[in-house]
């Protein structure tokens, strides 16, 4: 099990994650608004590639050439942060992990690809929330986010995937599926403010 890395003046790096529709994004940007200035938020890869206009297909030469491109977007936009913010805790909507669930082929050639490991990329955190997505409960994960294109049945499937993956993190919490929205991301919320405060106190 990988240790997570020990970051320079107090500042630490959170990820949350989960599958599509977990609320993840509304709990990165409340937090923000509550912490203020003790806080930055690391946008999530993937949604500013494609909403920009990067190609989004099926095939899977075309898969694997998204999914390299997140995985550095997603690793350089955290060093960037991390260099222009060096004392806040970076909040991160996604972390490069993320990339071996949407991998089209094994867990262990996507870090081949990104020439890079498993062990390496967890420890680039100290700890992971996981939110549980709304299709675990069968409740639909449309909503405000235009790049979203899976079906609950494939949300469902990548919330496994990921959940399984993350979990070999040393400190892995889960936000578990609420039918309220709201209880579910003030449980969340009352989480990462926990792992932070035991984060900075260790």
């Amino acid at each position: 099990m990988p240790e997570a890395q020990n970051h320079e003046n107090g500042r630490c790096r959170i990820v949350l994650t989960g599958g599509p529709g977990g609320g993840k994004t509304t709990a990165a940007d409340l937090f923000r608004r509550e912490i203020g200035e003790k806080v930055v938020v690391v946008p999530e890869a993937a949604t500013l590639l494609f909403s920009g206009g990067f190609p989004r297909s099926d095939e899977i030469h075309a898969r694997r050439s998204a999914q390299r491109a997140i995985f550095h977007v997603q690793k350089n936009l955290e060093d960037v942060q991390s260099a222009l913010y060096p004392d806040r805790v970076l909040l991160c909507d996604r972390g490069t992990v993320d990339g071996a669930a949407y991998w089209p082929d094994a867990e262990t050639s996507f870090y081949d690809a990104v020439q890079s490991t498993e062990e390496a990329e967890l420890a680039r955190y100290d700890a992971v929330i996981f939110f549980e997505s709304a299709a675990v409960g069968g409740i639909s994960i449309e909503g405000g986010n235009p790049t979203r294109i899976e079906s609950n049945a494939k949300a469902l499937e990548l919330d496994r995937r990921l959940r399984k993956i993350w979990s070999r993190h040393p400190r892995f919490a889960v936000v578990p599926h609420n039918p309220s929205f709201v209880k579910k991301i003030m449980f969340g919320l009352a989480t990462l403010e926990s792992i932070v405060s035991q984060i900075r106190s260790s």
